[in-house]
């Protein structure tokens, strides 16, 4: 079975004013996503800002999520790291959590070869018994899994789906092609989720669900209905919106679209090294707001 299907946020990490875990607007976060549709909590991922997390920050966000979400959705935890031995040890503390399943980033610039790929993700997986999304984004990373690699990787067991963020339908069509319906797969990109539920996707893990849930969650449910039509609608209605999204390193500007939302919303700033947005692209990103139809102070 999918671990989900539908829109999974790829939730922010909330910061006080000192940078530290405002744990209290985790909790409001993960209510109004749970509450507006939502079908699955994705924690500490790159829009969670694990990069900058310690590791006991990142299991008290792990933590906080697994009390709070309390299984009214299936929770999604990243655990990846580019040290295989790291990946394991947080892994196996995630999954002691309760989580309902892992993401694990390809390594990052230590990189490796597919066949390292291969041995690294294998590793991992039989280290834990819970299920494992693979994730591809080779514009983070400098590394990109190879159909044949994911080919391999989808006969372990609990390697159970990829979230491609790659961009290159053509690759994308491959990896589907190769691995026959052993991976599941979900869009790691918004403004491709409804071509990659015409490749047979079950959903996305989205950056702006954070602000528009319901309507991240219509574009899966529409199309799975058999409502192509409005489910395009949906997809081109939020294309400017997702550009502006993406116009500097996410998460600055989700969390700057959240900030501009309200005090209800509000998630403070990035850890450094990312900063705040430039002024211009603030601008772009308050008319795409303002253009949606989203009300912001």
């Amino acid at each position: 079975m999918a671990i989900f299907t539908g829109s999974g946020v790829a939730i922010v990490t909330p910061f006080n004013k000192d940078l530290s875990i405002n744990f209290d607007q985790l909790r409001n976060l993960i209510d109004f996503q749970i509450e507006n549709g939502t079908d699955c909590i994705v924690i500490c991922g790159t829009t969670g800002e694990a990069s900058t997390l310690t590791d006991a920050e990142q299991l008290e966000c792990i933590r906080v999520t697994v009390e709070q979400t309390n299984k009214r959705v299936p929770i999604i935890a990243g655990a990846g790291s580019n040290d295989t031995n790291h990946g394991i040890a947080l892994s196996r503390k995630t999954a002691a959590l309760g989580v309902d399943g892992l993401l694990h980033v390809t390594p990052y610039y230590n990189k490796t070869t597919q066949k390292g790929l291969i041995e690294h993700f294998t590793a991992i997986a039989s280290s834990v018994d819970v299920p494992i999304v693979l994730y591809n984004v080779p514009s983070r990373t400098g590394l990109n899994i190879s159909p044949q690699a994911a080919a391999t990787l989808s006969h372990i067991e609990n390697i159970v789906a990829v979230k491609e963020a790659s961009g290159n339908i053509s690759h994308i069509i491959d990896t589907v092609k190769r691995c026959e319906g052993r991976l599941d797969l979900y869009s790691g990109n918004d403004d491709q989720i409804l071509p990659l539920l015409s490749l047979g996707g079950l959903g996305v893990i989205s950056v702006i669900a954070n602000i528009l849930p319901r309507e991240t969650h219509n574009i899966v449910e529409l199309f799975m209905k058999g409502d192509l039509k409005g489910s395009l609608e949906q997809q081109l209605k939020m294309h400017g919106l997702i550009d502006a999204l993406f116009c500097e390193t996410n998460p600055i500007p989700i969390k700057a679209a959240l900030s501009l939302m309200g005090p209800k919303y509000d998630s403070g700033i990035g850890r450094r090294p990312l900063t705040t947005m430039e002024p211009a692209h603030l601008e772009l990103l308050k008319t795409e707001m303002k253009n949606y139809g989203m009300s912001i102070i």
